[in-house]
């Protein structure tokens, strides 16, 4: 059911500030990192110190990812992300700055739209900082591995299965321009968000008369600084998320619902 209070909220704002987390696409299939306590539902994701310095790691990380982007690859924009489009369409979004690495505001007509973590329909090399789309990564990984192609598992955040084998035997493909290291166009845990991006957002939110945030725990500093900074600027904030968040004590408004029923308003 739909949240008056929540309509009234973005009613009166002409420049919302939205910040979007793993809760706004989970209708469309992909599996959030966190529990209504906002705890780890499982093992916390590939660190990047790991990646860059561990083939081991680096073998299972795109192993897994060979079976998730399968599905993830095809995952469509779902409800909430269309509400926040027509949000943006009428005019009362100063940007949209999401956490998710899904590319599913933009599929949804989304212009304004800053990826935080990046965007994982792109591979970077490392070395020289080419960049590949995903899909064709997919099928140089298939056309050295042929014979993992006939595995599946279940789903898992950003792409990644649960998948759990020897993994010793996965071939990675390096960059073919320059030999380096292949990595997806994401930020990892332990990497830090690029300054200008951060910048940007930045900006943005100081151009902001209030602000939404939609599907997250906040547990993840990149985004709860932006909370914090909005805070500070004592502009309102409102929150759309199903249980804690990191940022419940700084909130005017708190709507515990599923992103795509507290947005329907908006369609």
């Amino acid at each position: 059911m739909t949240s008056p209070p929540l309509q009234d909220f973005v009613g009166r704002h002409r420049k919302l500030f939205v910040l979007t987390g793993a809760g706004c696409s989970t209708n469309s299939g992909i599996p959030d990192y966190r529990d209504s306590h906002g705890n780890w539902k499982r093992t916390q994701p590939v660190n990047f110190q790991a990646f860059m310095s561990e083939e081991h790691t680096r073998q299972r990380y795109w192993a897994r990812s060979l079976i998730g982007w399968r599905r993830f690859g095809q995952a469509r924009p779902n409800d909430a992300h269309h509400a926040l489009a027509r949000l943006e369409a009428g005019g009362r979004c100063e940007m949209l700055l999401t956490q998710n690495v899904d590319r599913l505001h933009q599929s949804a007509g989304h212009r304004q739209v800053i990826d935080l973590h990046g965007r994982l329909d792109l591979v970077r090399c490392m070395g020289c900082d080419r960049k590949t789309p995903r899909n064709e990564f997919q099928e140089a990984l298939g056309r050295v591995n042929a014979e993992w192609l006939t595995l599946d598992a279940a789903d898992a955040p950003d792409g990644d299965a649960d998948l759990e084998h020897d993994f010793s035997s996965f071939k990675v493909p390096a960059c073919e321009a320059c030999g380096g290291i292949l990595k997806p166009d994401v930020v990892f845990f332990g990497e830090n968000v690029p300054r200008d991006v951060v910048a940007t957002a930045q900006d943005h939110l100081a151009q902001a008369d209030a602000m939404l945030i939609v599907g997250s725990s906040l547990m993840v500093y990149s985004g709860f600084r932006f909370v914090q900074a909005a805070a500070v600027r004592q502009i309102p904030i409102a929150a759309v998320n199903l249980g804690r968040t990191r940022a419940d004590d700084l909130l005017t408004l708190k709507v515990e619902e599923r992103c795509e029923a507290a947005l329907a308003f908006l369609l």
